[in-house]
């Protein structure tokens, strides 16, 4: 028997090996990769800890809830995000 006189360029099965693995998006709506979410958190604390010595710290609330705070949203962001 004869081959067929054209056959398709690509087929499903090619497309799926030559894509890329898909990546597991966050919930930040840029692409990151660790040291840039470390950086994001880095300026959170910052932002957060100057807000705080603002605002709350006269009224009586101590540094170290900040940091606390900061420290757990740096841990989600770093990975989660």
């Amino acid at each position: 028997m004869s081959k067929p006189l054209h056959t398709p360029l690509a087929t499903t099965e090619q497309e799926d090996e030559t894509a890329p693995p898909e990546e597991n998006a966050g919930f930040l709506p840029i692409e990151t990769n660790w040291f840039d979410r470390l950086f994001i958190s880095v300026v959170l604390w910052i932002a957060l800890s100057l807000f705080w010595f603002r605002f709350l710290e006269p009224a009586g609330l101590s540094i170290w809830i900040a940091n606390a705070i900061a420290l757990v949203m740096a841990f989600i962001i770093i990975r989660k995000g």
